[in-house]
């Protein structure tokens, strides 16, 4: 198999980055690239043009290296909904809810085999499969039933990058801590090192490329920069520097849930004259132009948190706008019933919602994964064309039908709810903001609401062809990059 394996020290190291990268560069030079990651744990997903899910990064992957997103890619997807248990997403549909310790005694050599079929698959398909692993190889207490890092690496046989984060210290520590934690074989796979997120004068880290290469023996094949990039994120560690340098005249409180799931609903704003601030606790809400409750992975867990912290009260009481997305849509109903235990586990659970939306949320046992498209309900009396996805538990269902939906879906549904002066907006639908008429539109009637001059539309869905091009041209002058063909192609290097 012609590929390669980017590891990395420890988590939000830049790993999906470089990928990204990686794909894009050989997409450019004419290669059949696909990404590939065995086992991803992440509540921010993608649908496939299939109605399954992955994860996020890898849709963002196959968009840079020019190839539709497939299940192949991501063959097992973990989301947590405690802190000791996930739903285990196999070939993109829900298999079951595990413990880690029944995922690690159940589980493990199901996995195995869905991972050799995936590689199987690709391998047969495309060129050239560039891979991803996660956290760290050198995870002691995991290692022996790893499915995501050198044990898919010597499935596949292919190389090893290591990826090393300079911006967060210690990264002489970082790399030779973890070569020493390998085995002999697996070290020998370690083909190359990435030191990432440099700021400053490349000059000045001659020496310790030096130093790092005479004592582990292995070739430094690129000192990437610190770069600003738009490419959308994965790790739920790198919300806050993500959003940090936003800064605008509108003002929306995100409030970041426990469970927070498919953050990047909002990353649509990062192009905008708006900020961005995730909130966490009611005093640090303030008087913000606009409240969203994304999406959750454990709806009643978050609702609870919700509660406990205020927040229900105040949004009662607050009179901007606010839009619930899927789970965010679920907690503003006035009842959420949990009969099977989908939702929290315990079978017969019921609880009051926060009560903004006159509608009862019952949780299903089955999940809906759909990518969507239509347009605003005509009872909005607002035109505009919509797409998304839907992935999520449950149906909420109206106390009163003359309610206005949000949207007229195209396979016949009425959408989602849409107060009479559309200042409370619930909806299903992920990627929302994505749309970029719909997103000029909201913002400019808080424009409007709060004496700005509108704004003309940001065409982001547009600019994303430039992002993962802008990515490439920032990272190849800074890579080896002939040098990692050859280890790709596992030529022999002399």
């Amino acid at each position: 198999m012609n590929g390669i394996m980017i590891q990395g020290t420890a988590s939000d190291v830049g790993k999906s980055l470089i990928v990204t990268a990686f794909c894009r560069l050989l997409a450019n030079e004419g290669y059949a690239v696909a990404p590939f990651k065995s086992q991803n744990m992440s509540n921010n997903s993608y649908v496939t043009m299939e109605g399954k899910e992955i994860g996020r990064a890898q849709g963002a992957q196959a968009e840079a290296a020019r190839t539709e997103a497939s299940v192949w890619m991501n063959p097992i997807l973990l989301k947590p909904r405690s802190d000791q248990h996930a739903e285990v997403i196999q070939f993109g549909t829900s298999y079951r809810t595990l413990s880690g310790k029944d995922y690690r005694d159940s589980y493990y050599h199901m996995g195995i085999e869905s991972i050799q079929r995936a590689l199987s698959h690709l391998n047969d398909t495309y060129n050239v499969i560039v891979m991803e692993g996660a956290g760290s190889p050198v995870e002691v207490n995991l290692k022996d039933r790893e499915l995501v890092n050198m044990k898919v690496a010597e499935m596949a046989d292919v190389p090893v990058l290591l990826v090393a984060d300079i911006d967060r210290g210690g990264v002489f520590a970082s790399v030779i801590g973890t070569l020493e934690l390998l085995e002999p074989d697996e070290r020998e796979r370690v083909k190359g090192i990435i030191i990432n997120k440099f700021r400053g004068d490349p000059e000045l880290f001659e020496d310790g490329i030096t130093w790092m290469e005479e004592r582990t023996g292995i070739p430094v094949v690129g000192v990437l920069p610190y770069v600003e990039h738009r490419v959308e994120g994965e790790d739920s560690l790198s919300i806050t520097d993500r959003f940090s340098s936003q800064k605008g005249m509108i003002d929306i409180a995100a409030i970041q849930l426990p469970y927070l799931s498919n953050y990047s609903d909002l990353e649509a704003f990062l192009e905008e004259d708006v900020t961005i601030r995730w909130v966490q606790h009611v005093r640090d809400l303030g008087n913000p132009d606009a409240i969203i409750i994304p999406g959750t992975k454990s709806t009643i867990r978050d609702l609870n948190w919700l509660n406990e912290r205020g927040f229900g009260d105040y949004l009662r009481e607050y009179e901007g706008s606010v839009i619930g997305i899927c789970g965010g849509y679920q907690m503003l109903t006035d009842t959420l019933v949990d009969e099977y235990g989908s939702d929290t586990g315990k079978p017969g659970t019921s609880i009051e919602g926060v009560g903004m939306i006159p509608a009862t949320t019952s949780f299903h046992s089955r999940k809906t994964t759909i990518r969507v498209s239509g347009k605003l309900h005509p009872a909005t009396n607002v035109e505009c064309e919509m797409e998304g996805y839907e992935i999520h538990l449950g149906e909420t269902v109206f106390e009163l039908p003359a309610e206005k939906p949000f949207l007229q879906l195209n396979d016949g549904r009425a959408e989602g709810y849409y107060s009479q002066d559309g200042r409370v907006i619930g909806t299903y639908v992920h990627h929302l903001f994505h749309n970029d008429e719909w997103r000029t539109m909201w913002l400019n009637r808080l424009r409007t609401r709060k004496g700005l001059m509108h704004q003309k539309q940001v065409n982001r869905s547009q600019m994303k062809e430039q992002i993962y091009e802008n990515l490439a041209n920032q990272l190849k002058p800074h890579l080896n990059w002939e040098l990692i063909k050859e280890f790709l192609f596992q030529r022999d290097h002399e």
